[in-house]
């Protein structure tokens, strides 16, 4: 279901907007999917940082285990 909103943006943007938007269908539909692009992104960064802080958090243990699979390689 799609919902009218209103929103300013500046002429500027409006003309850019308008020469994309015949590749999209129409302004709506460029500006739906740029929102959508964007909050994926958004979510995307999140998880992102939640798995760096994860990593962060395990980073020594993850280091000793990589140390111990190391010593076991044969020099070539």
């Amino acid at each position: 279901m799609k919902i009218k909103t209103s929103i300013t943006l500046s002429a500027e943007l409006i003309g850019e907007i308008d020469g994309l938007s015949d590749q999209y269908g129409n302004r709506s539909l460029l500006i739906e999917q740029a929102i959508r692009d964007f909050l994926a992104a958004r979510a995307k960064r999140k998880r992102d940082l939640q798995d760096i802080e994860i990593l962060n958090q395990r980073a020594d243990a993850l280091n000793k285990e990589a140390e111990d699979v190391l010593a076991y390689q044969v020099d070539v």
